[in-house]
């Protein structure tokens, strides 16, 4: 097949039947050469996701029965009935979070949590009135605030742990890719758009529609289209024995079939059946990009799986919620950096004869015009200046950029650094133009070139910060905004919106793509 890499020594051809699927095979390598480092990586050593956050919800109940005897040590019954209480929290938790998924770990951790904590709360009410000791007082507190605090704390050391193997493309699974050579390109273009991910693509086993394989991983498989007269069953059993081969080949531990495969209904279980027996497990790429779990959920309809993508869209109470818990942080912040605010907005007049506030029209939720307010970091004649600077810049999309940007005052440049610039612009979330976490708040110039995707990001209210500012702010290209703004707009939560407030303070700090 033309375009298929070879590895290491000759290629050979193994002949499945004279008109059904072929496999190439060859050489089985233990590190395939060329493509990205995310596919070429070697893979090692599962991280035991299970084992390290039970290592962890031992060593927090053992600080609980510590606090505990220290706090209640001369009352021997309730000291020993709150301890075997801390003792059994690490089970209580293990039957709340069940098995973790081979693959994408553990989800609702941190639900699990608060759902361990309510059935310790009752177990400890009810074992205080049958054995009539006074349970609930305040060494029960400090024991179940250690073991809440300490089980969040592993979770959350433990996720990192994990992010940050996996971005140096380890604590990952060996997998194969299968389907349409064009398919196949696109779900790697997906896979590599963020460094966390728990699969490491080796290799792809393509069904042969024309379309030339991709380049940055070898291809070691390949399923020629069936042929007008062929008996089905016979084709699916080559197709399964082509996979299988192809995944043998290169010791994977996943099997990935994409969107548009020949595999699907009789023939994608039959491949379940097959992957099984071998321990393979099975995943397929339905084609979905930027959707959250929580906007997923499975059923069934028949013997039909059926994948439900809930409404992206918030209730009318949530965004009341969130405008309102807006204001109020921003209010409150205003109020604890007003003698911040007065200092920068003295030493920008200092430095340069204009005013200190820079008012400037932006766009925001569906459409409405709003003026944003920043600390001025340019100097006073920045906007008639712009026009002879833009072939100079660094555009990219409809968004102008440039890193040594002459209008900048020196001021301006470390108010830029380190987002102090933005900090106005908590009076636009007080009045509730602006939202904490939103997407960019963009122009009307570039609002008037956006096509339909762009005009998504327009729904929600534009934020002083976003999955673009803990992204790489300004180091982005303009598709990479537009695609992480949008993933905010539809995937919006609570959740994610403390998150993304308290990422924002590392990449603050870091001044990480400020210019």
């Amino acid at each position: 097949m033309g375009g298929n890499r070879r590895l290491g020594g000759a290629m050979a051809t193994v002949g499945l039947s004279s008109a059904g699927a072929r496999v190439h095979a060859g050489k089985r390598p233990s590190l395939f050469d060329g493509g990205s480092s995310a596919h070429a990586q070697p893979v090692n050593r599962p991280f035991r996701y299970r084992r390290a956050t039970a290592a962890g919800d031992l060593l927090t109940a053992a600080a609980a029965v510590g606090a505990t005897w220290a706090l209640n040590w001369t009352a021997v019954d309730a000291a020993i009935a709150v301890s075997a209480i801390a003792v059994g929290w690490p089970f209580v938790l293990t039957a709340r979070s069940g098995r973790p998924d081979r693959l994408f770990g553990v989800r609702n951790t941190y639900r699990d949590v608060l759902q361990a904590l309510a059935a310790l709360v009752a177990v400890a009410a009810i074992a205080s009135a049958v054995l009539s000791v006074p349970l609930l007082g305040t060494a029960f507190l400090v024991a179940t605030a250690v073991l809440t605090t300490g089980s969040v704390a592993v979770r959350m050391l433990v996720r990192r742990k994990l992010g940050q193997l996996r971005r140096l493309g380890r604590a990952t699974r060996r997998t194969l890719v299968v389907g349409p050579a064009a398919s196949v390109t696109a779900t790697l273009d997906r896979f590599t758009q963020d460094g966390e991910h728990p699969l490491t693509v080796v290799a792809a086993c393509i069904e042969d529609d024309g379309t030339a394989p991709p380049s940055s991983i070898p291809v070691v498989g390949s399923i020629d289209r069936g042929l007008p007269g062929r008996d089905d069953a016979l084709r699916d059993e080559e197709m399964v024995q082509a996979v299988r081969l192809a995944a043998q080949r290169v010791r994977a531990r996943t099997v990935c079939v994409t969107a548009g495969s020949e595999f699907a209904g009789d023939r994608l279980r039959a491949l379940t059946w097959m992957l099984g027996d071998l321990g393979i497990d099975l995943v397929t790429d339905l084609g979905l990009s930027d959707v959250a779990a929580h906007r997923m959920g499975l059923g069934t309809m028949g013997s039909s799986v059926l994948l439900h993508v809930k409404q992206a869209r918030p209730t009318r109470l949530r965004l009341l919620a969130k405008v309102a818990t807006d204001r109020v942080l921003a209010s409150a912040i205003l109020l604890l950096i007003s003698p911040l605010l007065l200092g920068i907005g003295l030493a920008v007049k200092l430095t340069d004869s204009g005013p200190a506030i820079y008012r400037q029209v932006r766009v925001g939720r569906d459409g409405l015009f709003f003026t944003m307010f920043k600390f001025r970091t340019m100097y006073v004649d920045a906007d008639l200046r712009r026009a002879e600077l833009l072939d100079s810049g660094d555009n990219d999309g409809l968004m102008f950029k440039m890193r040594q940007d002459p209008r900048v005052t020196r001021i301006g440049r470390v108010l830029r650094k380190y987002s102090l610039d933005e900090l106005p612009q908590l009076i636009n979330v007080v009045r509730g133009e602006m939202s904490l976490v939103g997407p960019r708040p963009a122009l009307p110039e570039e609002v008037a070139a956006y096509d339909g995707t762009a005009r998504r990001r327009l729904v929600a209210i534009p934020g002083m910060t976003g999955l673009w500012q803990v992204s790489g702010r300004s180091n982005l290209s303009w598709n990479e905004t537009v695609r992480l703004d949008l993933r905010y707009v539809d995937n919006w939560s609570y959740g994610n919106d403390l998150q993304l407030l308290g990422r924002t303070a590392g990449v603050v700090v870091r001044s990480t793509g400020a210019y």
